[in-house]
């Protein structure tokens, strides 16, 4: 297994990116857009849990959301740990789009 930790700095409320974070993983069961099949999420406060499967390996991870920043932590089998360079700028591109977007009432 290896870790990956990616944190994306933001100004909005926790509550507020918290929203956004859920809209997005809405958006993705409905559009099927997520590289994870089977995507699972559960909400504990202002920590997400998920697991979902790529290539055929279970990738499972937190999400917390904080004062000042949205920090995920994904834990990598060792087949994608290789893929680790590539999959941490992609979180962060989409992490960074999805809190940057106009506030939502």
């Amino acid at each position: 297994m290896s870790n990956v930790t990616v944190s994306i700095p933001h100004q909005l409320t926790r509550a507020e990116a918290k929203l956004r974070i859920e809209y997005g993983v809405s958006k993705l069961h409905k559009q099927g857009g997520s590289p994870l099949s089977g995507l699972k999420e559960s909400w504990t406060g202002d920590t997400l849990d998920f697991s979902g499967s790529a290539m055929g390996q279970t990738i499972t991870g937190k999400l917390f959301v904080e004062d000042q920043t949205v920090r995920i932590e994904v834990a990598l089998p060792a087949f994608l740990s290789m893929l680790a360079d590539v999959i941490k700028p992609t979180i962060e591109q989409q992490g960074r789009q999805l809190l940057a977007g106009p506030k939502r009432t």
